[in-house]
């Protein structure tokens, strides 16, 4: 009798306690702000993605960190300005850009192997496997590459992909280096397959692994739509590179022959098309397991187009303060828990991922941690404006903020004071109209830059 009275109070305790959330997190490199299918200003093939949109919210006014690869993607995993978690710039060797190839004993020791994101720093890998996930990650990690960097001891229990910042798509190389991981070692195994498709591989070996018997959290991060790290023809040792540009499947660039300018742009479209294929298969394996209803799907690009054919209306593009550089696509699926359809233009960065998915998993914030950003459900559901209200960006000399409306900057490409409501494409500078107000945003950027220097030291660049 008592064990019959356990039982049914378990049984209820399940009825009232749904699963914890499976989470997909996935990360595209250099895919510019207009370039979904469902935005319509390109002849872009995303039909997976466009559902996601169509079943959940579509950001336009998103943003991330850092205009370039590594520190956005450092933010994204930590909740935390890249001037607050240490990874400031690119870890990247100077010498890929001259036809230089790195023999491994050079490249051991090169500023790719040795630097990385701060092990003291805490990612939402191991806040999510604290709390009970079956936690992976496929693509493209971007956070070192010596072992005490690598995914395995960030927090994932599973790891395939590559360290730094891009690799060839077929020889899986980086300047001569051969550079994906299983695990914590180097291999080899998938050479000469194109690496879309490995990563769709592995990605649904993990899911098909974990799906409907434990909540999973898998970080899908593609080097996809980025330029092949690799050397076009006619690169010479010393010498600028020639580049190869995106590397896709002829059947993917054959989709844009005719549609768009150039081969280079069919390239880069495919590269997105065949991306998106490999996102459908997720979904579809995702659902097969019962658990649609029961997991979140987060899509955004690293930073802004690169190459793609421009990101209009924005102005500029990766690498640059503009909002072309800064201002990317972003769609929150959560059936049930989301609404279907609704697009938001309130002002959200990738600082509000890691709270928002603490929230909607239960698992517990990094004690004594200063996450900058907060949860987005209420906003992503249209029960609450955003809260944000300023953001901040530096990258070496070029400086940026928002406030509310205002966009400030001062940057090697250019500077100015605009209002987004009315001037999203940056076009009318108005710090000479409106001098009161380009002050007020120069001296929040100092006071931010001032936080910033102020906090608890991180490598691997401050000086500490």
């Amino acid at each position: 009798m008592r064990a019959c009275c356990l039982f049914l109070v378990l049984a209820f305790c399940v009825r009232l306690c749904p699963a914890a959330p499976n989470v997909v997190l996935i990360i595209s490199d250099d895919q510019g702000y207009p370039d979904l299918g469902c935005i319509g200003s390109k002849p872009l093939i995303t039909p997976n993605l466009d559902k996601l949109a169509a079943e959940g919210v579509r950001g336009t006014s998103f943003y991330v960190t850092w205009p370039a690869c590594t520190p956005s993607r450092g933010s994204v995993l930590t909740g935390r300005y890249p001037q607050r978690n240490g990874l400031y710039d690119m870890v990247r060797n100077d010498m890929v850009n001259f036809g230089h190839l790195y023999s491994p004993d050079e490249y051991a020791v090169s500023p790719e192997m040795t630097l990385g994101l701060d092990v003291r720093e805490v990612t939402i890998g191991d806040l999510l496997k604290k709390a009970g996930y079956a936690t992976g990650c496929v693509g493209k990690w971007d956070m070192g590459q010596a072992k005490r960097y690598l995914p395995l001891q960030r927090g994932f229990d599973f790891f395939y992909g590559h360290g730094n910042n891009g690799i060839d798509y077929y020889t899986h190389e980086r300047y001569g280096v051969p550079s994906l991981f299983r695990g914590n070692q180097r291999t080899e195994e998938d050479k000469g397959t194109y690496v879309t498709d490995v990563f769709r591989r592995e990605s649904l070996r993990f899911v098909k692994d974990h799906a409907g018997k434990k909540p999973f959290f898998l970080y899908l991060a593609f080097n996809a739509p980025h330029g092949a790290s690799s050397f076009g023809e006619g690169t010479r040792e010393g010498e600028k590179k020639v580049a190869e540009g995106v590397q896709v499947p002829e059947k993917y660039a054959a989709m844009y022959r005719g549609k768009v300018k150039d081969e280079k742009l069919a390239k880069y479209c495919g590269a997105v098309t065949c991306m998106d294929e490999a996102i459908g298969e997720i979904m579809e394996t995702v659902e097969k397991a019962g658990q649609k209803e029961n997991t979140i799907y987060l899509f955004m690009s690293d930073n802004g187009g690169s190459g793609n054919g421009g990101n209009a209306p924005l102005k500029g593009s990766k690498s640059m303060m503009w909002e072309g550089g800064l201002r990317v696509p972003f769609i929150a699926c959560w059936p049930g828990k989301l609404p279907a359809g609704k697009v938001t233009d309130d002002f959200l960065t990738s600082l509000e991922l890691v709270p928002t998915l603490l929230s909607a998993t239960g698992a517990k914030a990094p004690e004594g941690v200063k996450l900058d950003g907060f949860d987005m459900l209420p906003v992503l559901r249209g029960e609450a404006k955003s809260s944000r209200e300023e953001m901040f960006w530096q990258r070496r000399g070029d400086k940026a903020a928002r406030f509310q409306n205002w966009k400030w900057l001062e940057s090697e490409k250019g500077k100015g004071l605009y209002d987004l409501t009315n001037d999203v494409g940056e076009k009318k500078d108005l710090s000479r109209e409106k001098p009161e107000i380009a002050r007020m945003m120069a001296e929040r950027f100092a006071a931010w830059r001032k936080e910033m220097d102020a906090s608890e030291p991180r490598g691997p660049f401050r000086d500490y």
